[in-house]
């Protein structure tokens, strides 16, 4: 083949093939696997080992270059994905980039990185509870997408991530686009965009467990599969997640399900893609706020807090402020909880009727 491109892998040198698809590389001693791509076909690794003549076909066999059946899921988000030609300003976070961070913290924890975001955690473990601002705007003015179907609250214009724990485990890659951009729900989108791409197809089948364990006894398992694919047409992917989490502010315990399927059909020119999605959650309130002066252990301030009466003027809030520390929590009932579900249905269908 005519232009491929042959590279050693994790090093900048490679060369492609030429018109009667030959090449020659020098390879270092230490490097053995070459990355063999083109248009049209899926990516290669090639162990070479001591061979100093390698033959790489194109064909459907193992080991070979196997054709790259390219799928309509873009086609949906064109409209609502940036690039380098729009004029906005946005970031891509990959599902490397994903990975890394994805400890068990919520999503606007996991997306801290990226510029111009600023996120809360009511129970300060960054699960539970957790809110982003993009430029200032709040989640009422930044519209969310999952395959380019909007998830904010029809009512509120949020995002409830604490329904949806464990989402970015079924990610692919995501693009936060910060002002005014390609939004397809008109003023949801003032602040920013948001647009979630959820796991493509896998040519590999796949099951695995993963288990994250951090402060303030935070616990994070879920368990994956993926079928590869069936019959050359067929694709079917799983998750189940339990996150839980007592907090860093008291009496602010998390407990967190969810899930996430998906099964399609691939075919040359048609996709059919079923996804199910959601979560449920057992949250304690934290939201209410800790006074400055219990944050800076000033007695003199606290006893000022406590004249100016309030809130803060009953018994059994003087004690609940004298006696805490910076893990001050406001509520007092034990039992002082939000319990809620969250359930998504997509349908996606794509047909190419012709170039």
């Amino acid at each position: 083949m005519p232009g491929a491109s042959v590279v050693i892998k994790d090093l900048d040198l490679g060369t492609i093939t030429d018109m009667n698809g030959y090449f020659q590389l020098s390879v270092p001693e230490q490097q053995k696997t070459l990355l063999v791509s083109a248009i049209g076909y899926v990516t290669k690794q090639v162990a070479i080992g001591s061979q100093s003549d390698v033959v790489i076909e194109m064909s459907v066999e193992v080991k070979k270059l196997k054709a790259l059946t390219i799928f309509g899921d873009e086609v949906i988000n064109f409209s609502t994905k940036a690039n380098e030609l729009t004029p906005t300003t946005y970031t891509d976070v990959s599902k490397e980039k994903i990975q890394e961070r994805n400890l068990g913290l919520d999503l606007p924890i996991l997306l801290n990185f990226t510029p111009s975001m600023v996120t809360t955690s009511d129970a300060g473990a960054g699960v539970g509870y957790t809110g982003m601002r993009i430029r200032g705007s709040d989640a009422t003015r930044i519209n969310v997408t999952l395959n380019g179907i909007p998830i904010n609250d029809s009512e509120s214009h949020g995002v409830y991530w604490v329904n949806m724990p464990d989402l970015s485990s079924s990610l692919d890659k995501i693009q936060i686009q910060r002002g005014v951009g390609t939004s397809s729900n008109g003023a949801a989108a003032f602040g920013a965009t948001v647009n979630l791409q959820s796991s493509g197809l896998s040519e590999n089948a796949f099951a695995q467990i993963n288990q994250t364990v951090g402060s303030f006894n935070t616990l994070k398992t879920n368990a994956q599969f993926n079928t590869g694919l069936i019959k050359n047409n067929f694709n079917f992917e799983g998750r189940l997640s339990r996150i839980t989490s007592e907090g860093y502010i008291d009496r602010a315990q998390s407990d967190l399900y969810s899930y996430f399927l998906t099964g399609g059909y691939y075919g040359a020119k048609t996709t059919l893609k079923v996804l199910l999605f959601g979560g449920q959650e057992e949250t304690y309130q934290s939201w209410y706020g800790t006074p400055e002066a219990r944050l800076n252990n000033d007695p003199a301030a606290l006893q000022a807090v406590i004249d100016q009466g309030g809130e803060y003027g009953s018994p059994a809030q003087i004690d609940n402020l004298l006696s805490s520390d910076r893990k001050f929590n406001y509520y007092l009932y034990d039992n002082e909880i939000d319990h809620y579900e969250q359930d998504h249905y997509q349908l996606h269908l794509n047909h190419a009727f012709n170039e």
